[in-house]
């Protein structure tokens, strides 16, 4: 979940690699470095903190020349964040110098032998052991970097993207791949290293991304060689023209990303459905459905199988695929399938839905799934991610970059391309007449308009925001499809604002949940007039009578539920099974809002960071 960037060309390193790592930020933010070779020496200067503390520091404290350096910004997995933990680390000869993001398992064992070897370490990295492995493979086997790294690399267990030059040789960088993600971006006579596009997109939009068990030298005036780990296999890079463009990664006059992404929406939602979408038409056109149309209806089953957001917007897919479709759905934590040695068979199709294309588990997932006979469908965001490319098939939900950790127009895009998936199954199916089908193509044509609508209510959820900021616990409840709704804006609140808040089922309030509430606790409850609402006023009324304070998500107009509730928030009316996409929208803000009432660094929430590479 660290972030990784390198640079070896004819520019100034440094203000490339200070500008990527920012960009990177969201990968991890309790520490940061850079080291730079200036054409004698090796010039490194890392700290615990943020990179705006590393960029002071390195400014004090070493010469910014060089035309070749790497950075990082790290999110801690060995050792505490502080600044002898923080990436580059050196070798114990000062030769080497290696930035990580992954995790090393089996570190301890080579670290009590390379200790019996002479080697010592400063820090309780599994990266500087690593380092010293390359280092200790360089001497004993004589050989040059590439080989060191590839032959060290095959005595490790664990994740990771790496990079690594040797002052000796500055001419070039070494990076490897297992189970992180990595990208080299081609320019012309110079290279980038990064985590993902972002910190190299105004130098150049060609990339090449490395598969698991790739490793390349990247070389000033040479072409990429690549490699397998494995076998030494020679692999020829697939060079990507990336759709990314700068202003998409820039907050655009938002004080926050998390805010700028919460009103890009409507414009998300549009741009998912875009081309796939044909309502005066009546079609839904999707390569990776039409190509593959007889694996999902002939499946015996759907498992989907993601983790945080992913899985609540997995869940609503339940509701959606069994409801409409009439297919069978289960929904599993991407962490547990993989352990818990569950029955798949090839008449199984399994979707996994990642925003990042990146998440440790739901590959591990993926690749359990397609050793059983699945066929494997992916829904994520990133273009050329590793979930793209080990799936059969899949859909990518163009919800455009998404900085702000704590995810928000993912779960809204991802919904879209389910919701398409189901409606264009069901009607293959027979289980919808021309005119229904028809209707929910219409409706749901008109969304990205109703989204609009429900942000205008962000000035009053901001006086909602400063009368409950304060609050210790916050209960969120649901039914039917807004169940999934009543998790994700608990899972908000809990992330950026550090509230303890739960969402249970509405029903399941008088099964344990309702013992807590009191004039303290603040419920909120989504109760909108399509699916079971008459059932949520009478939880409301439940509540009231315990003196909860109620704040409500209702459909425009609603009386009866304003008269119980003391605060409502009004979304439009849609169809049920599209109300997810309206009734997230005010729980979004409400988090925000609330977050920055706090003082709490909304975009870098503590402990978290945005792509979980790492078990």
């Amino acid at each position: 979940m660290c972030g990784i960037v390198g640079y070896i060309g004819y520019r100034d390193a440094y203000p490339i690699l200070i500008k990527g790592l920012q960009r990177l930020e969201y990968r991890g933010y309790d520490s940061a470095g850079v080291a730079l070779f200036d054409g004698n020496n090796i010039n490194l200067a890392k700290t615990k903190g943020k990179v705006e503390d590393l960029s002071k520091k390195a400014k004090t404290d070493i010469s910014l020349k060089g035309t070749l350096g790497i950075g990082h910004t790290r999110w801690a997995t060995h050792g505490v964040p502080n600044d002898v933990n923080s990436h580059p680390h050196y070798s114990n000869s000062g030769d080497l110098v290696i930035i990580h993001n992954g995790i090393i398992e089996n570190y301890e064992s080579i670290k009590k032998e390379l200790g019996k070897r002479g080697y010592t370490f400063s820090s309780d990295t599994d990266t500087e052991v690593l380092v010293n492995l390359i280092e200790e493979v360089q001497k004993t086997e004589d050989v040059k970097l590439g080989k060191a790294v590839q032959i060290a690399l095959n005595q490790v267990v664990g994740a990771y993207a790496i990079a690594v030059f040797d002052r000796k040789k500055p001419d070039e960088i070494v990076v490897a791949k297992l189970g992180s993600p990595l990208a080299i971006g081609v320019g012309d006579k110079e290279f980038f290293i990064a985590s993902d596009a972002s910190p190299f997109i105004e130098f150049t939009n060609n990339a090449v991304y490395l598969e698991d068990e790739e490793m390349a030298i990247v070389r000033l005036g040479k072409e990429i060689k690549l490699r397998k780990i494995k076998d030494d296999a020679i692999a020829y890079p697939n060079i990507l023209e990336l759709q990314l463009n700068l202003e998409e990664i820039e907050k655009g006059g938002y004080d926050h990303f998390m805010l700028k992404e919460i009103y890009e929406q409507p414009r998300a939602i549009l741009d998912t459905y875009r081309g796939r979408l044909l309502a005066d038409q009546g079609i839904i056109r999707m390569a990776g459905i039409d190509d593959h149309l007889e694996k999902f209806l002939n499946a015996n089953r759907i498992i989907i199988v993601a983790c945080g957001t992913s899985w609540h917007a997995g869940l609503v897919a339940e509701y959606i695929f069994e409801d409409l479709a009439r297919i069978p759905v289960e929904v599993e934590y991407a962490s547990e399938f993989r352990y818990r040695n569950p029955v798949i068979t090839d008449k199984d199709v399994l979707i996994a839905i990642s925003q990042s294309g990146e998440t440790a588990d739901t590959l591990a997932a993926i690749k359990l799934a397609k050793e059983r006979g699945a066929f494997v469908f992916g829904v994520c965001n990133v273009v050329g991610s590793s979930i793209a490319r080990e799936t059969d098939a899949g859909a990518y939900t163009h919800a455009g970059p998404e900085i702000g950790v704590a995810s928000t127009k993912a779960f809204t895009t991802q919904i879209t391309v389910l919701t398409l998936i189901a409606l264009k199954l069901a009607k293959e199916k027979g289980e919808f007449s021309s005119s229904k089908f028809h209707e929910f193509l219409t409706e749901l044509e008109t969304i990205p308009a109703k989204v609009e609508r429900a942000l205008q209510s962000d000035e009053l959820i901001k006086v909602i925001a400063d009368v409950y900021k304060d609050s210790n616990n916050c209960l969120y409840l649901g039914r039917g499809y807004n169940f999934p709704v009543a998790l994700e804006g608990a899972l908000k609140l809990k992330e950026i604002s550090y509230i303890h808040a739960e969402g249970y089922p509405a029903a399941e309030m008088k099964h344990g949940p309702i013992a807590l509430i009191d004039e303290q606790m603040p419920v909120i409850v989504i109760a909108t007039k399509k699916g079971h609402y008459e059932k949520v006023v009478s939880n409301i009324q439940e509540i009231k009578s315990r003196k909860g304070q109620i704040i409500a998500i209702v459909t425009e107009g609603d009386e009866q539920v304003r008269n119980l509730a003391d605060h409502v928030v009004e979304v439009p009316e849609t169809l049920e099974s599209l109300t997810p996409l309206l009734t997230t929208i005010p729980l979004q803000l409400l988090s925000y809002h609330i977050a920055v009432m706090r003082d709490c660094n909304v975009d870098q929430p503590r402990n978290l960071a945005k792509s979980v590479t790492v078990e």
